[in-house]
């Protein structure tokens, strides 16, 4: 190959990997009609293989845990139906909960006002810094993806709000006043689940300690956005992965995508208006000694619609470190299976390696 011909191969290569560094909605702004190599998993990661076996089971009730319930009278049997769900699915859907919906469809709004912002405007807030106060960016971890997300975010701290809040995005004009709003009700809404989740677990000595840990605790707001995607099969929206925190509370449109695995099969969550959706976390299945289960989720695109999801994902403070919990631990019976962690040890290792599936979390296990 002559040496101008490699030039410019080298040149394209380089282009191409700039033009997707910018994201996906400036991709399609450009104009595509196939999805770029960078964005093309390899063979057996791509969704089309992990069909279920059956059309019944493509998709899944998600237990249906009704907040409203837990509040009243009928407490106790809806606490048992809360275990169940965080044992044997890791995840529910919340319906009758105290977010307005008014609050909902506004943020949802902002959301996808902001992914339509010029690039140069998104562009402001992009950054490889894993602690900017606010951060835009592509793909999952696109300083050490091999292969690209069919996905742009806007991460946002929240802790403190007073701190973070002149960081924010001023555009569009009611971005911060609407993510303000519902970054508060969705932090009053994990406490009270949590709350619910302690007294499921029979934590009460500890109980009082964990809920001022938490009042305290960390809270990061991911706006996700997935446009649409010329060749869906070939890609993904997100890999699949457990969330590092406590719990997740999730707001999404009513575009199906996200997907979780459930007895070694993917299966599609159907969106039910206003409801969110809730997933243990790394640390809560580290908390429960291994009870409560933070399962594997993913996220497909479509040829057809794109798609907006609001994940506000609860923990401790980022300096404390979380552990079993000695009321829980019990050295005949439920000897302790993890090993204690802190926020800091989960950015070093997704500093320093491609995060895959539930790597951190099982680097933490004992047993």
């Amino acid at each position: 190959m002559s040496p101008s011909i490699a030039t410019g191969l080298e040149e394209e290569l380089n282009d191409a990997e700039n033009r997707c560094q910018k994201g996906v909605k400036q991709l399609c702004a450009d104009g595509i009609s196939r999805v770029p190599n960078k964005y093309v998993w390899p063979v057996q990661e791509r969704p089309v293989n992990d069909r279920p076996k059956s059309s019944e089971a493509k998709h899944i009730s998600l237990p249906v845990i009704d907040f409203e319930e837990l509040q009243g009278p009928n407490r106790p049997e809806a606490l048992k139906s809360l275990a169940n769900a965080c044992e044997q699915y890791g995840f529910f859907q919340l319906v009758n909960h105290s977010i307005p919906r008014e609050v909902i469809s506004r943020m949802v709004g902002v959301s996808k006002r902001f992914f339509e912002l010029p690039y140069n405007e998104r562009a402001r807030y992009m950054s490889s810094d894993m602690f900017a106060p606010v951060r835009c960016g592509t793909s999952f971890n696109q300083n050490k993806d091999k292969v690209f997300c069919w996905r742009d975010f806007l991460k946002l701290t929240c802790h403190p709000l007073s701190d973070v809040l002149p960081h924010w995005p001023s555009s569009p004009s009611d971005m911060r006043e609407l993510a303000v709003t519902y970054a508060k009700e969705a932090k009053h809404m994990f406490l009270k689940l949590t709350e619910a989740v302690l007294e499921s677990l029979a934590v009460r000595k500890m109980r009082d300690q964990t809920m001022s840990e938490l009042e305290d605790g960390s809270q990061l707001m991911v706006v996700n956005c997935y446009p649409r995607c010329p060749e869906p099969e070939l890609t993904l929206g997100m890999p699949p992965h457990s969330d590092y925190g406590f719990l997740t509370l999730l707001l999404q449109d009513q575009v199906e995508g996200l997907q979780i695995q459930h007895k070694d099969e993917w299966h599609t969550v159907q969106p039910i208006p206003n409801a969110l959706t809730v997933n243990v976390g790394d640390h809560l299945e580290i908390f429960s000694n291994g009870r409560y289960k933070s399962v594997l989720h993913r996220v497909t695109v479509n040829s057809t619609q794109s798609r907006i999801s609001v994940a506000s994902l609860h923990s401790l403070p980022y300096k404390c470190t979380i552990r079993p919990s000695p009321e829980i631990i019990d050295d005949v019976v439920n000897p302790k299976r993890y090993m204690e962690t802190d926020f800091a040890s989960f950015l070093a290792y997704i500093s320093s390696c491609e995060p895959k599936k539930k790597d951190f979390l099982e680097s933490r296990k004992l047993t």
